[in-house]
């Protein structure tokens, strides 16, 4: 079982090209076979964690996993929570590394988090990207 959500995304975004992959020119395109089989035992994004409801170490929901932000010099560095607002309208958004997160039963769990928590944390906004 995944214990972290980012040893889940590593596995899922990693691009590791071994020497039996394509050479286009001189880089190594794609992987092999081998590592293909690896590729699934990972977590999908878009199916097992984008729209996936974030959970407190006592069952309660929090937020939402909203996005994934990759940085120039990690891999998958923060997840993107949204929390409270309905249908969009109102809704929070905040920025927490994945470290902080656990995966437990197949469940997205953010230890110690509370939505008032949440909500006291800085907004996250897309508009501010340079």
């Amino acid at each position: 079982m995944k214990k972290h959500l980012l040893s889940a995304a590593l596995i899922g975004l990693a691009f590791v090209v071994p020497a039996s992959a394509q050479v286009v020119g001189r880089n190594l395109l794609g992987v092999s076979v081998t590592v293909l089989d690896q590729v699934y035992t990972g977590w999908s994004v878009q199916k097992e964690i984008l729209g996936k409801n974030v959970i407190n170490d006592k069952g309660e929901k929090v937020g939402k996993i909203e996005d994934l932000i990759i940085t120039p010099k990690d891999t998958v560095s923060y997840a993107i929570v949204g929390a409270g607002g309905f249908l969009g309208v109102g809704r929070h958004d905040v920025a927490i590394p994945v470290s902080q997160f656990k995966i437990e039963k197949d469940k997205i769990v953010l230890p110690g988090a509370t939505k008032a928590a949440i909500k006291e944390m800085p907004t996250f906004d897309y508009t501010k990207k340079k």
